[in-house]
C-alpha cells in the first residue's frame, strides 16, 4: 500500500486535476464558479489552461531574478492530463495522493475501456481502431506521469522556507513550460553540487553531505538546528615581537 493510500480523499489536499468528468475537473469547476455550464466555455477554458493559463501565471508570480508561481501543473508529456498542485497547501504526501486518488484511479478507468474495445476483436470499426490507439497512448503517457511521481515521492520533503524554486526543483522533469522547466532543472543541478545546503530539501536528499559542511560552517549549522555539531576552529597562536637588535658598535 501506498502512503496515504488508505485515507479517503478530501477537497483540501491541494491538488485538482485536467480530467474531463472528474468531480475534481478544474476547468469544470472554474465554469460553474462562472455559473456557465456551457459545453464549448468549458473546452476553451481546457484549452486556456493547458496552453496559456501558466506563462500568463509565472508572469504575474515573478519579480526581478525572483519566480514563485504558486499553481503546479505536472503534466503528461502530451499534456493531455495535469494535476494542479497548490504549493501553500503542499507536504510529504501531495505526490501518493495525487497518484492514489487521481492518476491511478484514471488508470483503471483506462484499462476497463481499452479491454472492451480488444474484446470487441474484428468486429472493431474503423472509429474503434483510433479510439484504441489513442487510449493505449493515452495510458503509457499516464502510466509515466505514475512512475515518475512515485520515483519523486519517497524522498521528497517540501519545506516553505525553501521558497518555491528549490521546493519545485525535482519536479522538473513534470513541467511542460519550458523555460520553467530549464530553470528549475539548473535549480536541481545547483542542489545536487551542493550550492543550496542551506535548504532543507538538501537535508533531505544528501543528510551526511550537509551534516559534514555543518561541522566546519557555523551559519550551515544554525540553518539546519545542529549547531552542536559545529567544532570551533583552534585560535591561531599570536605572534611575539622579539626586541630589535641593536646594530650600533659600542664605544
Amino acid at each position: 500500500m501506498l502512503p496515504d493510500g488508505d485515507k479517503p480523499y478530501h477537497r483540501h489536499t491541494g491538488i485538482l486535476v485536467d480530467d474531463p468528468g472528474h468531480e475534481h475537473d478544474l476547468p469544470r469547476l472554474m465554469a460553474d464558479v462562472l455559473e456557465t455550464v456551457d459545453a464549448q466555455v468549458d473546452e476553451d477554458l481546457r484549452r486556456w489552461l493547458r496552453r496559456d493559463f501558466f506563462k500568463y501565471h509565472l508572469q504575474q508570480y515573478s519579480k526581478s531574478r525572483r519566480k514563485a508561481p504558486i499553481y503546479w501543473p505536472l503534466a503528461t508529456a502530451s499534456g493531455s492530463y495535469t494535476l494542479w498542485l497548490y504549493y501553500p497547501d503542499l507536504t510529504d504526501q501531495t505526490l501518493f495522493t495525487g497518484v492514489n486518488d487521481f492518476v491511478e484511479p484514471k488508470l483503471k478507468q483506462l484499462e476497463s475501456e481499452l479491454g472492451n474495445l480488444r474484446l470487441a476483436g474484428a468486429s472493431r470499426s474503423r472509429a474503434d481502431e483510433k479510439r484504441l490507439e489513442e487510449l493505449s497512448d493515452f495510458r503509457d503517457e499516464l502510466a509515466d506521469l505514475r512512475d515518475t511521481l512515485l520515483k519523486i515521492a519517497p524522498g521528497y520533503k517540501p519545506n516553505h522556507d525553501d521558497g518555491v524554486q528549490i521546493t519545485a526543483a525535482p519536479l522538473w522533469p513534470l513541467f511542460r513550460h519550458k523555460p520553467w522547466q530549464k530553470v528549475l532543472k539548473e535549480t536541481w543541478e545547483k542542489l545536487e553540487q551542493g550550492d543550496y545546503d542551506w535548504a532543507h530539501l538538501a537535508m533531505a536528499y544528501w543528510p551526511e553531505r550537509v551534516r559534514e559542511k555543518c561541522v566546519t560552517d557555523k551559519s550551515l549549522a544554525i540553518a539546519h538546528d545542529l549547531e552542536h555539531l559545529y567544532v570551533e576552529p583552534e585560535p591561531a597562536p599570536k605572534k611575539t615581537r622579539g626586541r630589535k637588535k641593536s646594530t650600533g658598535s659600542s664605544e
